[in-house]
């Protein structure tokens, strides 16, 4: 015997054999609620008329119920569109949030990242900061602090020694920067010259004075910009020791033997016996700065490192 086939409502489909709305369409359903017009909507979602027209016929198919009233010259949501439109528009920001969460997802990253500094520049509150972030943000990425001499931090970064690098500027123009702070320079002078008995000295004091030399493969950028030469006047520089590293440098000037430009903060990293830190006049001041090598910017462990540094610099400019 054959069963009776139930008698079907003309608004109600038979869910067995239903196929579920696609989120492009729920998509296209939210933006005609809002525009009542297919030409507007159709614009906004960059489709033809016909093709959301389309679209909408069959998810009312898929759904069951009719959405719009339609008529020649008005579109109008029905009974069943109102009731559908919060449940419709909160699966598609789940569906967002869902897209979000995977986003993230690809994004942690796995491995190495070997970070190059300079003298202090690993104690630097900016630099702890985009260290925190990124540890924060790539919990998978081992961070590998490589400590690098005046001679050699941005040869490490050509040679890919270190991925990135925590540094003062000024580099060449095939290193690009993420500047994160700024402050005065200060003469770094012995504790016996007479000098180190003022606050605040010119910059024409100094002339005469022999500055710590750098090694001959320190880039010439670098190296002019740290001696400050030339000095505003034209006096020509003279050069004392020749310092490989910070260590190196701070005992020449203890003996006596030179003067050296340091950042500001020096007079808190870099205090010591036979050394004073002078304010001096007539110089701009230096930056520090998250570098990388430019043809390395898409690297992903070099790119999670610039994100985190941009997260630290919208945080504390929001702030």
């Amino acid at each position: 015997m054959v069963a009776p086939k139930r008698p079907k409502h003309p608004h109600v489909v038979d869910f067995a054999t239903s196929i579920e709305p696609s989120t492009q369409q729920l998509r296209f359903f939210l933006v005609l609620s809002e525009e009542l017009h297919f030409g507007y909507a159709a614009t906004r979602l960059f489709v033809t008329k016909s093709a959301l027209s389309q679209q909408m016929r069959t998810l009312e198919k898929r759904l069951g119920v009719r959405l719009f009233e339609r008529t020649s010259r008005s579109v109008a949501l029905t009974s069943a569109g109102r009731s559908l439109l919060p449940e419709a528009r909160a699966a598609v920001e789940a569906i967002d949030r869902l897209r979000r969460a995977a986003e993230v997802q690809q994004r942690q990253l796995a491995g190495r990242l070997t970070v190059g500094t300079i003298g202090a520049e690993a104690s630097m509150p900016q630099t702890r900061a985009v260290l925190g972030e990124l540890r924060r943000q790539q919990p998978h990425v081992e961070i590998q602090i490589l400590s690098l001499t005046i001679a050699d931090h941005l040869a490490a970064l050509y040679r890919q020694e270190v991925d990135i690098a925590f540094l003062r500027p000024p580099v060449s123009d095939d290193i690009e920067l993420l500047h994160l702070a700024t402050e005065p320079r200060v003469a770094c002078i012995s504790s016996s010259d007479p000098l180190a008995a003022h606050q605040r000295i010119t910059i024409a004091q100094l002339n005469g004075y022999p500055v710590v030399n750098f090694p001959p493969e320190t880039p010439r950028e670098w190296w002019s910009f740290w001696a400050v030469d030339p000095r505003p006047d034209g006096t020509p520089v003279r050069y004392g020791p020749i310092a490989a590293d910070i260590e190196a440098l701070l005992h020449a000037i203890s003996q006596g033997e030179g003067m050296s430009f340091l950042p500001a903060v020096a007079r808190d990293f870099f205090s010591r016996p036979g050394l004073t830190y002078v304010d001096v006049d007539g110089i701009p001041p230096c930056t520090s700065a998250l570098a990388w090598v430019a043809e390395r910017r898409y690297d992903p462990l070099v790119a999670a490192a610039q994100r985190a540094a941009q997260s630290v610099i919208r945080n504390r400019t929001d702030s």
